[in-house]
């Protein structure tokens, strides 16, 4: 990368949520030439994508190349980009004005970076404010450089200082000159961050809407040891151990409010990327080994308290209890320092259908089972959010839809979660009906069950 030419530059690292994640053409950014130049990358998911390739074909005379939803909004910000300038040269009212007209289009979650060529940087968040966004700036001999980003540690790591995050529905114009432009460009705005970003996405040493990533995992210990308190005494314990690396804040602090001895017993091979969001189950429960060593030394003859961070689809989480019992653990109690994740989530993780979840439609008793923990305890949801609200009182509520099933957007219908589920489910089936399989019947029946829900 330090052989391209120019003073601009855009970038994304984001994992595959809508489109498919083998093809090169789904990679962001993505690019569009008219009326203007603009390459964009886009973290979040839209709602309302399929509605809006359609009105792009339709209306606006709009081809869509790819399954991504990125494109779908790349293009819809062109249109009415070209619809705000009319051919004319861009300024920066124009530039709000088209931004208000994707709030006013676009629904769901989306922190957009934009190049616009000959004109510079924009960035805009959802109205909503669910994934974040944040401004940074650095001065420099030849003036001040600005930056956008999902974290401020992308900032900080190349040596600009946060400036302050980016408002929900806020549109930050930078023209090629360095002039800062900003204007709230939704009619209604309210901030609504995605805590699972401070459960597990983001990197601890982010800081998210005013609110440290590490301190929130610490409080999250804090409420999960009074859980802990409340349900099982701490004679019963002889060890505390994390799940490196995003749960070990959480367990630092729950040793320390239990008096327990906290140990390191599980070693994380650092060349093995997170199993959350490896496609398929085979891969995630091959790889989990592969990422994590149990050292028996930490576990003989103890009763071990384990604490991750969250258990989404059980896989992770069996595996571990299982090493922990291989490596002679006398019992095995689990805790998450999240709520059971119960619920699809439609905003940006990859975690759609319900079929997946464990705990969704099971007891605590009945995903303990599933494990194979002796004892599963959950964090509270009225917790979890205290929690992170304790650290920024301004933060009034959040995007919780995978642990309470309030969707925040309010178009999330069960016919929208089940036409999602039988996309994803689908293809799966039909490869196997092809293969001289049952799975006709058992897509048939999925089919039916998820009308029926």
């Amino acid at each position: 990368m330090r052989a391209l030419p120019g003073t601009c530059g855009i970038g994304q690292v984001r994992y595959p949520t809508a489109g498919s994640a083998s093809s090169q053409e789904e990679a962001q950014p993505f690019y569009v030439n008219a009326p203007y130049g603009i390459i964009l990358a886009h973290n979040g998911n839209l709602t309302n994508s399929r509605q809006l390739k359609d009105e792009l074909f339709r209306i606006d005379r709009r081809h869509i190349n790819t399954h991504s939803d990125t494109e779908v909004l790349l293009n819809v910000l062109a249109h009415e980009l070209q619809m705000a300038s009319a051919g004319y040269s861009l300024d920066p009212a124009m530039l709000f004005k088209a931004v208000s007209g994707v709030h006013r289009r676009v629904r769901g979650s989306y922190a957009i970076v934009a190049l616009i060529a000959g004109y510079g940087l924009l960035v805009f968040r959802d109205p909503y404010g669910i994934r974040p966004l944040c401004i940074g700036k650095r001065e420099t001999e030849q003036g001040t450089e600005w930056m956008g980003a999902s974290e401020s540690v992308a900032l900080e790591g190349i040596g600009f200082e946060l400036v302050r995050d980016v408002a929900p529905g806020e549109a930050i114009f930078i023209g090629l000159d360095g002039d800062f432009y900003s204007h709230q460009c939704a009619h209604e705005a309210s901030l609504n961050p995605c805590i699972f970003e401070y459960v597990y996405l983001a990197r601890p040493d982010s800081c998210l809407d005013g609110v440290p990533v590490y301190n929130a995992r610490l409080r999250m210990g804090d409420y999960l040891a009074k859980k802990i308190e409340r349900v099982i005494s701490a004679g019963d314990i002889d060890v505390v151990m994390p799940i490196p690396d995003s749960s070990r804040p959480a367990a630092m602090q729950v040793a320390n409010r239990l008096g327990i001895e906290y140990r390191e017993g599980f070693f994380k091979n650092r060349y093995v990327g997170r199993t959350f969001i490896m496609p398929g189950q085979a891969v995630r429960k091959k790889s989990v080994r592969q990422k994590l060593n149990a050292m028996a030394v930490e576990f003989k003859g103890r009763n071990v308290l384990i604490v991750d961070d969250s258990i989404v689809r059980g896989t992770t989480s069996h595996e571990i209890v299982q090493m922990a019992r291989d490596a002679g653990a006398n019992k095995v109690i689990f805790a998450s320092a999240a709520p059971p994740v119960k619920f699809p989530n439609v905003y940006g993780i990859d975690m759609p259908t319900r079929g997946e979840l464990v705990a969704h439609g099971r007891s605590d008793e009945e995903v303990a089972r599933i494990i194979g923990a002796d004892q599963l305890i959950y964090q509270d949801v009225t917790a979890m959010k205290q929690a992170v609200r304790d650290l920024n009182p301004a933060l009034m509520s959040f995007e919780a839809a995978c642990f309470d099933g309030h969707y925040i957007t309010d178009d999330i219908t069960p016919d929208y979660l089940n036409s999602l589920e039988l996309a994803r489910l689908a293809p799966a089936a039909l490869s196997e009906r092809d293969a001289g399989s049952d799975s006709e019947k058992a897509f048939s029946q999925l089919h039916l069950q998820l009308s029926v829900e």
